[in-house]
């Protein structure tokens, strides 16, 4: 078995990191709520677009050390290790922020990954099997060239595109319960009914 993965608010979640953002910059009222969705929404609603997309990409740039997991995402990676199963992270993201400092997001990402996803001295992932493109259709691509069994990613409308391989399971991970698309594998609302569902597959 192959699992693919999405890396960002699939993987990691920036709900804190955002919030603790906006405050230290002042850019939001305190008693805001502490996500990603709150920080942006209120940015736009008060006409700050560009800051948001700077702030985009001073958080996955400069700040991706302070990200965190989402609870349970690396020990099911390690449950599913130690299984024997393959796993690829496939992304897409632009290699440099479209406004503000030239930072490597790519290399943010890949250094987060080799500093989180290990157990011991031992990579969850191997670098080799870590990819990040820089458009949607790169990403379908690179999921097809995979061969992944499945892929769990955040956004509807990537595991909906047109030329995602069909024999791959897709499994939306929806922590906020904020989509209804049909068409999926599986809805999973947090990395314990992930883990769940794998663990289900295994025994059978």
């Amino acid at each position: 078995m192959r699992i693919g993965f999405d890396f960002d608010n699939t993987i990691v979640s920036y709900d804190e990191l955002f919030y603790k953002v906006a405050i230290e910059k002042q850019l939001v009222p305190a008693d805001l709520p502490r996500s990603k969705l709150a920080v942006r929404d209120y940015l736009r609603k008060t006409d700050n677009e560009d800051t948001w997309t700077e702030m985009q990409g001073y958080v996955y740039g400069t700040r991706m050390g302070d990200a965190v997991a989402y609870p349970g995402a690396i020990e099911f990676m390690q449950l599913a290790r130690n299984r024997g199963v393959a796993m690829v992270i496939v992304s897409h993201k632009t290699k440099n922020p479209f406004i503000g400092p030239k930072y490597d997001l790519h290399e943010a990402a890949r250094g987060w990954i080799e500093s989180r996803l290990v157990e011991g001295i031992k990579n969850l992932i191997e670098p080799d099997q870590i990819f990040f493109e820089v458009t949607k259709k790169d990403k379908i691509a690179r999921i097809a060239q995979c061969e992944c069994d499945f892929f769990i990613d955040d956004l509807p409308e990537i595991l909906l595109m047109p030329g995602f391989p069909q024999k791959t399971g897709r499994i939306l991970f929806d922590p906020e319960n904020s989509h209804d698309e049909e068409a999926m594998k599986a809805r999973l609302e947090s990395w314990k009914e992930i883990r769940n569902y794998f663990e289900m597959i295994w025994k059978t």
